[in-house]
């Protein structure tokens, strides 16, 4: 199985990785963007074969280790190879 994370800040938290895009673009002549949120990809190569179980060892990855829970979210996505 493959697993795919998405992580991004939640709302309100401050992300300035994305404002410092938002202003690169700008800059660059790129109008009307109005909000960038970065975030981190993280793909996953799993031995599991049962989706249910693939997605519960990823919850788990994701709130011990590959997201900060107090301040990031997160979307798994699971697919088979």
């Amino acid at each position: 199985m493959k697993a795919k994370v998405h992580v991004t800040f939640k709302e309100g938290v401050l992300d300035p990785q994305g404002k410092a895009v938002r202003t690169a673009l700008a800059a660059l002549g790129f109008d009307g963007v109005n909000r960038v949120r970065q975030g981190k990809y993280i793909e996953l190569e799993l031995e599991e074969s049962d989706p249910a179980r693939a997605r519960e060892n990823v919850e788990n990855m994701c709130r011990q280790l590959l997201a900060n829970t107090v301040i990031e979210t997160y979307a798994i996505d699971i697919a088979e190879q």
